[in-house]
């Protein structure tokens, strides 16, 4: 009796699934439209940016908006530059809208005279949800720009796709930086939608300006929710497995280690030429999206994750085990990390317990704590159900 009922539970859910198809913000147009209309836009956009098959920005172009300009982020407004890669500013090939780049210079944010050309900004980018992923900071920085000028900003919310849990230690804000903007776990596990309504209510901007944002919801979609991305974030998240993986394996880009930048696989791999005991190896080559990858050309020897479980990676969640392992492997001591990784973790501690030779899950007990603070901190801000 039990295999029949199972089977009808199963076709139950997949019928629900499928009837509960997830609509992002941007797809939620008589929300957002009737706010635009007559009014001069910038948009925030890259690759991303989809209304089911159709760009926002040839969509809206296509509907006779004013688009005045484009804010493009890191990676730039088509997702192809280089992480941390200079972005200039140029024009839309298809529609001839300028485009602005935020990334490379300027610290980020726009300059006044850009903020003078529009009357409301329209942001509406897919984030992974780590506090290393850059978007989120490009984001604070407009809502900064938006109400020291007075302009209104509307976010077109997506799903986070690793919105389902919270990981990790609380920004030591000593550690800020580009790649850890806000005072939030390595896995907040909020949309950008969410995050930024937290940001106005703890007032994380400077001198506590409020900026004047309204967020579209997504719709069928809750924290619990596995969603997989129709289009790659980012040119070194190309899949899936990159993108459930990239809290754990991004802690090498403060390592020597290649983490497979320059190859088919990134953030799916480790290795380094020195690595001791293992058969698999890969080469990073310069390829478009990764020019100069670190250990370029060199062949590395390590771990390959890309047959590793969504259920075992899920179940680990922001796992140092990884990084524990090939320091051990590499027996550099401290030569093994760079000044970057602090910026990565966001704290002193990691490291230090690491060369001491504490476990994945003896560190992890530390931010324990971090966790339960945070998930209690933004509560008021959460757009969909837990």
């Amino acid at each position: 009796m039990k295999k029949p009922l199972f089977i009808t539970i199963l076709i139950f859910f997949s019928f629900v699934t499928h009837a509960q198809t997830v609509k992002v913000g941007a797809e939620i147009t008589d929300k957002y439209l009737p706010i635009i209309k007559n009014k001069r836009v910038a948009v925030m956009a890259n690759q991303t940016s989809m209304l089911r098959n159709e760009h926002l920005v040839d969509f809206l172009h296509r509907n006779n908006y004013n688009i005045v300009g484009i804010f493009s982020p890191e990676h730039g407004f088509r997702g192809t530059a280089d992480a941390g890669e200079h972005v200039a500013s140029s024009a839309d090939n298809k529609t001839g809208i300028p485009i602005w780049s935020l990334y490379g210079s300027g610290g980020g944010k726009p300059a006044a005279d850009k903020m003078k050309e529009f009357d409301v900004l329209l942001f509406d980018l897919q984030d992974v949800g780590l506090r290393f992923y850059t978007y989120y900071a490009s984001m604070v920085r407009l809502m900064d720009a938006c109400a020291e000028h007075n302009k209104k900003m509307i976010i077109l919310d997506r799903p986070n796709p690793n919105g389902f849990y919270v990981d990790g230690p609380i920004l030591d804000i000593k550690h800020k930086s580009g790649v850890g903007w806000l005072p939030i776990p390595v896995v907040h596990g909020m949309t950008l939608g969410e995050l930024a309504l937290m940001v106005n209510g703890e007032k994380w901007l400077p001198q506590g300006r409020i900026c004047d944002v309204t967020v579209i919801r997504c719709e069928n979609y809750t924290h619990q929710t596995r969603y997989e991305l129709p289009i790659a974030p980012s040119p070194n998240l190309p899949n899936i497995q990159s993108i459930y993986l990239y809290p754990s394996i991004c802690l090498f880009e403060g390592t020597v280690m290649s983490l497979g930048r320059g190859t088919s696989f990134p953030f799916q791999v480790y290795g380094h030429p020195n690595f001791k005991g293992s058969d698999f190896s890969f080469t990073p080559r310069s390829v478009s999206g990764a020019k100069n990858p670190p250990l370029l050309n060199r062949k590395c020897y390590g771990v390959d994750l890309r047959n590793v479980s969504h259920e075992y990676i899920w179940e680990n969640g922001f796992d140092l085990s990884y990084v524990i392992d090939a320091y051990k492997n590499l027996k550099m001591g401290d030569k093994f990390f760079t000044n970057f990784f602090e910026k990565l973790v966001g704290v002193d501690y990691i490291r230090q317990d690491i060369i001491a030779g504490k476990s994945a899950q003896g560190i992890k007990d530390k931010w324990f704590c971090d966790v339960l603070k945070f998930k209690q901190q933004r509560r008021p801000y959460l757009l969909y159900e837990e």
